[in-house]
């Protein structure tokens, strides 16, 4: 096969060192017009996501703008939303959009598009954090969430198809594996400089210079997207997977397991929910210190990058198993830090404690969505695997939305109480993943 010259050989050379091909040409399941453009288009994904990731640890939606509600003097049922509209606001445009944007032959500018709208989303948000306050900022902060989430939701179905389109095979994963890393390492600096440098003074400041900067990186990110070289691509397939979870939803009762299945992913949706009301209780407890913000920032980088492998080794062994251990973690780490806060103790402890049980929950959580997602791949079959993954998407998509609710429970109760209900709710999604078979 004859090497292409539509890349400059510099880039070439640099491609096949980082991907390991000693032919730049090395293509699996890919057109040969894009195998043409491959290593470019590497290099184009590579920076776009590390870019894009890096820009929602930013304006983490469980941890930076938790900690910029509880700042700006907002109610805490607000921050009980956050999370839920992320992650549903994220899931339900995918379900619905996902076969209109496959009937188009060119998918990059609907992930050009997405990058936009988040980036507008959070510098509105830096907006807010200037001039409103209270439960005015709560309101204009969760609105714009939706924005973002949305936009989100259109990027993440295109993100999958263009790279299918754009990458072979057995690239797509070191490409997504060195951007991940990527962003990490930057998370990490993030997290360590807000925790030496004296910025108590900045007040609200650092939010606007977080939000800012998320902005720039997303809108850079989708101007080195729009240089995709994409070539036209099939437009059939891609069933509405909306109409597909309405016509499988009696699977939850026909299908015993996979009804229990997703009961238990419900139950521990409780891991993700819980992660706001812990920065809210570290936020209060140590008044706000921004060198605090930075240690948790610090553990959310650490706990993915190192337990993630663990976790997926696990998995491969036995992903029932994962979910018990990481239900089993988080229940009692709510109830321990609930019962400590009750008792006076939470807030004569530093930064460090709390740093060091968001990380602890980061590693739970971590678990929780390798695990469910092992096991869901392993319990279906290939005839079924499209139906469980709709319909459990679409059950959990509106169960978050409902698990916003537990910030009213924080905002009457206490954030301590809403914690321990997590806990609770943790727990009992370790003994229904005991129940679960072995797959």
């Amino acid at each position: 096969m004859q090497q292409s010259h539509s890349t400059d050989p510099p880039l070439i050379g640099l491609y096949e060192t980082i991907a390991g091909d000693e032919d730049a040409r090395v293509c699996k399941d890919i057109p040969e017009a894009a195998c043409d453009a491959q290593p470019i288009n590497f290099f184009v994904h590579l920076v776009s996501n590390t870019l894009s990731k890096i820009g929602d640890e930013l304006a983490s939606a469980r941890l930076v703008l938790a900690w910029m509600l509880g700042a700006l003097g907002a109610p805490a049922a607000f921050a009980g939303f956050l999370v839920p509209i992320r992650e549903s606001g994220s899931l339900m445009p995918q379900l619905f959009v996902a076969a209109a944007i496959r009937r188009q032959p060119v998918r990059k500018w609907f992930w050009v598009a997405g990058s936009i709208g988040q980036g507008i989303a959070v510098a509105l948000m830096a907006v807010v954090a200037v001039t409103l306050e209270g439960a005015a900022a709560g309101w204009a902060i969760l609105v714009l969430l939706t924005l973002f989430a949305l936009s989100r939701g259109v990027n993440s179905v295109a993100s999958k198809d263009v790279l299918g389109k754009t990458i072979a095979k057995t690239r797509r994963g070191t490409v997504m594996g060195y951007a991940a890393s990527a962003a990490g390492f930057a998370t990490l600096g993030l997290g360590l400089y807000l925790s030496l440098a004296q910025l108590e003074d900045a007040g609200i400041g650092v939010f606007v210079a977080l939000l800012a900067a998320a902005a720039g990186v997303w809108w850079l990110s989708a101007l080195t997207f729009a240089g995709l070289r994409e070539h036209p691509g099939a437009t059939e397939g891609g069933g509405n997977a909306v109409a597909e979870a309405l016509r499988s939803l009696n699977l939850l009762w026909q299908d015993r397991d996979f009804g229990h299945f997703v009961l238990t992913r419900a139950l521990l949706m409780s891991t993700a929910l819980a992660l706001p009301f812990y920065v809210l209780l570290a936020e209060d407890a140590t008044s706000g210190s921004f060198v605090t913000l930075g240690l948790l920032i610090v553990a959310t980088g650490l706990a993915s990058a190192l337990s993630a492998p663990i976790w997926g080794r696990a998995s491969d062994r036995s992903s029932r198993w994962v979910l018990i251990v990481s239900g089993l973690i988080a229940g009692c780490l709510g109830i321990g830090l609930a019962l400590m806060s009750w008792a006076g103790l939470a807030y004569a402890l530093d930064g460090w404690f709390y740093a060091t049980l968001f990380f602890i929950l980061g590693i739970s959580h971590a678990g929780v969505r390798l695990g469910r997602k092992t096991y869901l791949v392993d319990m279906a079959t290939q005839e079924t695997r499209a139906a469980f993954t709709a319909v459990s998407n679409t059950v959990i998509g509106v169960l978050l939305l409902v698990g916003g609710l537990f910030g009213l429970v924080a905002q009457l109760a206490g954030t301590e109480f809403a914690i321990l209900l997590l806990a609770f709710f943790s727990l009992a999604g370790a003994i229904s993943a005991w129940r679960m078979p072995e797959v």
